[in-house]
């Protein structure tokens, strides 16, 4: 059995490649040329009918939404996080939940603001979902501090690969002075987590795929993948 990962360079795939480097499970990459607008071909969207990155094709089917992949992955392979009967089963499906619904489209809201309102209302819009995300990310330091057995504890779970995904992305994006809102110093416990995961064999091997640079979660560096774009 072999998955079939289609990605972008340094977009939400990421998280994925991560989960499956990390669990050593067979997977084949398949680029989404996004300079192409690839994902928004009629082959791309008979997977995944939103056009959105990623797709993750499985014996099952097709499986799209970073959350719903990440939460198949766990419940299949294990040891991503808690197991379906497990105490703290609860607690780590809402915090995975409020970074898929609520932390995850705040930044494709910063990211891409043309796709929520119109120009004249753009600068409004980056004004309060930089707000917005300040206190996101304020939120999920102070439940990093707490140490809860499901995020940044010795064993990474998929929160973890999540966490340093959203914490990269506003270092580098968009490429204007939206950015300065913005520091991962603002938040050392979701620092610590990043420089746990930049250990692991799973960032190297995403390092080495998608050129993200020797410190791709504490110090990030725009992308110089060796296929595809990341915009």
């Amino acid at each position: 059995m072999s998955y079939i990962l289609h990605y972008a360079p340094d977009n939400a795939s990421l998280i994925i490649r991560l989960a499956l480097e990390h669990r050593q499970l067979p997977f084949q990459t398949t680029l989404v040329d996004r300079a192409a607008h690839a994902q928004h071909s009629s082959s791309y969207r008979s997977l995944n009918p939103n056009g959105l990155i990623p797709v993750l094709e499985t014996p099952q089917g097709p499986i799209f939404e970073t959350g719903a992949i990440l939460l198949w992955l766990a419940d299949t392979h294990g040891r991503l996080g808690p197991s379906p009967d497990a105490p703290e089963r609860g607690n780590f499906l809402k915090w995975l939940f409020w970074m898929s619904n609520t932390l995850h489209p705040a930044l494709r809201m910063l990211f891409y603001p043309g796709k929520y309102i119109q120009a004249e209302a753009r600068d409004a819009l980056i004004e309060s979902t930089t707000q917005n995300l300040s206190g996101h990310f304020k939120t999920l330091n102070a439940l990093a501090e707490e140490s809860p057995p499901w995020i940044g504890a010795p064993s990474p779970t998929i929160l973890d690969f999540y966490t340093c995904a959203v914490m990269r992305w506003p270092v580098l994006y968009p490429a204007d002075n939206t950015r300065n809102w913005f520091r991962l110093t603002d938040y050392p416990a979701l620092l610590r987590i990043c420089a746990q995961i930049e250990t692991l064999p799973c960032t190297k091997a995403l390092q080495l795929a998608e050129g993200l640079g020797n410190s791709p979660f504490t110090a990030p560096q725009p992308p110089t993948p060796p296929e595809g774009s990341a915009t």
